[in-house]
């Protein structure tokens, strides 16, 4: 919807903030002369309150941006050089499907390769018509794992989905535990409900092996050894079923394997936990008492914990926490690790999954760098890259770079900037962003759908990803009518499931109202009186689905592979764990080349022990290296991170990094143990102060 201000001149429109964020804030856009001039908050929206993020705030200076591209362009020298001529669109799409066409006959569609992720949110542009072309077409799937895949199917085999407590319940909770999540960089949105609940006597509690600005700013802060999650969860467990003070009653009537469970933590007194994860024997029963006593309790576990080898049954074992002592019987108590679940849209009118031919291979996204190096049945001779920076973003950047770089790969990539990865394309397309198309978006942080309005029209020649793919699909000679339907089309077809959660919600509602929330009580319960959307229907503390998947079907701790207790020759070569959480001024990758001025430059931040040990000082250029990769950073001496564990705010563009390299230089290809996730924070590395000349043959 569209209204105007008190200067008639200018207009507000509205829109809904599109990255990757559990708060997909609703946005207030003013447009004078058709160009916007500022972005703000809606204050009217119960979330987002009024207020955008440090990086979504400054919206409009990245939409101008001088960067942006805005015109089809081919590759003239060399892969990488960054030599470019301008070309219109039908030639530069006539080039792919010309090239399409010809991989297709020579190698088959499965040597095309579609890689895309959260560049944006929206249901739109994340996934319709793009998936329909490559579907119909019968390229490679891809499997889309790098963020939260190995959460999602831990809470999934536990409690049936990703479902949660209502982010504005968190205000009328008495503990809250934000566990693995920088809240204020990462959900600021749910500080306020916190403010809220501290205000009436609630306790908050951050457990993270790194001391964050969200972890600052609590009652306590528990700092857990790197992958040690679960360990805590099940010794927590422990304590509860040997003191009396689980709800037997809830257990009784709304889980399946309660008693194996309670054999189960037998072996994880907490003492036996306290050598694991580094905390008190004592502060670990502590803290088991209180969150069994002081109700209503909820945990915001996020997605940080899960990016390790355990990582999966790390979320499914915190995730029985709640069942345990009957916290999900409030509105206030529970788990929240992704809202998404509540959302009953019709995602597969949208995807029509149905058109992929039997039998297509599926390759998961983090092991691009062995899918461009190693397979060859077919091999990969097309990358079609969108809403992604796989030259920054992907692990084991070394490999992923010798694949980018091979002369018989065709790549195509579709941006709003000349990232990492548009360095090596043949064909460069230019993307439209937030402001400049529609979009329909669900959130994974809270209740509400939204409708994101063009504010201003596109700059350039820049086209929005379905237009992209409709006129592909017809330099392709596909005719098929689903690929006529307009961006309001598809928004009408993702809102056309018979729900009582989607029941009086119209595309109509939405453009007019800007949001609505989806039609759930108030007081929204998701499991007071069970009713899991499990196979048992009820919370599953023991899983036979994981059993069936040849997982534990009991929660258990699973280490890192990378640990002084899995791997200790690895470990005496390199003993220090490498995490790289968001740094507060960038999402992902996004943001960095607009905002690069607040975080300065690439930092490590190190213990004093630790530096001591290696002769740094503060200020002290460094290099951090592992079998796969190394990257140099300036050092940051602080008591943070404990000893044994450093931390490298992420993620840079390699080309506006020092040395060109970022931290996915170190990082491994290895998946999670469920999902297929990325195991980012399974890292382990050593740090010098001298570059060493070389570290990969």
């Amino acid at each position: 919807m569209t209204t105007f201000a008190l200067d008639p001149n200018i207009k507000i429109v509205r829109g809904a903030c599109p990255h990757d964020c559990p708060d997909t804030c609703a946005m207030l856009v003013k447009v004078k002369d058709g160009k916007a001039i500022s972005v703000g908050g809606d204050p009217s929206h119960p979330v987002t309150q009024g207020f955008l993020c440090a990086k979504v705030s400054r919206y409009v200076e990245r939409t101008y941006h001088p960067g942006r591209l805005l015109y089809p362009q081919r590759r003239v020298g060399a892969r990488g050089a960054g030599q470019w001529e301008r070309i219109g669109w039908d030639e530069a799409l006539q080039t792919i499907a010309t090239r399409f066409k010809g991989i297709v006959a020579e190698h088959g569609a499965q040597a095309i390769l579609p890689y895309s992720y959260a560049g944006t949110m929206g249901l739109l542009h994340y996934g319709s018509m793009d998936r329909r072309f490559f579907n119909k077409l019968g390229a490679s799937l891809l499997d889309r794992t790098i963020c939260s895949a190995a959460g999602q199917a831990g809470l999934a085999y536990t409690v049936g989905d990703s479902i949660g407590t209502d982010i504005e319940q968190f205000a009328h909770a008495k503990l809250i535990l934000i566990w693995g999540s920088n809240t204020l960089t990462s959900n600021p949105h749910l500080w306020p409900f916190i403010k809220r609940a501290r205000a009436a006597g609630a306790r908050v509690i951050a457990i993270d092996p790194y001391r964050s600005r969200t972890a600052a700013q609590c009652d306590e802060h528990l700092a857990i050894n790197v992958g040690t999650d679960a360990a805590l969860a099940l010794g927590m467990m422990h304590v509860i079923f040997r003191e009396g003070l689980e709800d037997r009653s809830y257990l009784e009537q709304y889980t399946v394997g309660a008693q194996e469970l309670r054999q189960r933590v037998l072996e994880y007194p907490p003492e036996r936990v306290a050598e694991i994860t580094g905390l008190q024997a004592s502060r670990i029963a502590a803290l088991a008492q209180q969150y069994a006593t002081e109700q209503p309790a909820v945990i915001r576990v996020n997605y940080g914990l899960q990016r390790h080898a355990g990582g999966g049954m790390a979320v499914r074992t915190i995730a029985c926490l709640p069942a345990v002592v009957g916290a999900w019987r409030q509105p206030a108590g529970g788990i929240l690790l992704s809202s998404s679940g509540s959302f009953p849209l019709n995602v597969a009118a949208l995807e029509r999954r149905d058109l992929v031919p039997a039998g297509t291979r599926t390759i998961n996204m983090n092991q691009l760098g062995a899918a461009l190096t190693t397979t060859d049945d077919p091999p990969v001779k097309a990358l079609y890259v969108y809403n992604s920076n796989p030259a920054a973003v992907a692990p084991d950047l070394e490999a992923v770079q010798r694949g980018l770089l091979r002369d018989d790969l065709f790549v195509v990539v579709h941006e709003q900037f000349m990232t990492d990865t548009a360095d090596y394309a043949d064909i460069l397309l230019p993307a439209t962003t937030q402001l400049e198309h529609c979009d329909i978006h669900k959130a994974y942080g809270h209740l509400y759908l939204l409708w994101n309005e063009p504010a201003i029209a596109p700059l350039g020649e820049a086209l929005p990803n379905t237009e992209v793919f409709r006129r592909l699909a017809a330099h392709m000679g596909f005719d098929d009518p689903y690929f006529q339907d307009s961006d309001e089309e598809l928004a009408r077809q993702v809102l056309s499931n018979d729900h009582p959660a989607l029941q009086g919600i119209t595309l109509e509602l939405l453009k007019e109202k800007g949001w609505v929330r989806l039609q759930l009580p108030q007081e929204f319960a998701p499991f007071a009186a069970g009713r899991f959307p499990t196979p048992s229907g009820k919370c599953e503390l023991m899983s036979q689905r994981m059993a069936d998947d040849g997982l534990e079907s009991l929660p258990t701790y699973t280490p890192p592979r990378e640990s002084a207790t899995t791997n200790p020759e690895l470990a005496a070569c390199y003993p220090l764990a490498l995490l790289s959480p968001p740094a507060h001024h960038f999402l992902n990758t996004t943001f960095v080349n607009v905002l690069q001025r607040f975080e300065g430059e690439p930092t490590l931040e190190i213990n004093a022990v630790d530096a001591q040990a290696r002769g740094l000082i503060m200020g002290d250029m460094v290099q951090v290296w592992n079998d796969r990769g190394s990257f140099e950073v300036k050092a940051v001496i602080t008591d943070r991170v404990k000893p044994g564990v450093i931390v490298t705010p992420s993620i840079w563009w390699r080309k506006l990094a020092g040395d060109g390299r970022n931290v996915n230089m170190t990082t491994g290809q290895a998946l999670s143990d469920m999902g297929g996730g990325a195991t980012f924070y399974d890292n382990l590395v050593e740090v010098a102060k001298r570059p060493r000349e070389s570290v990969v043959e």
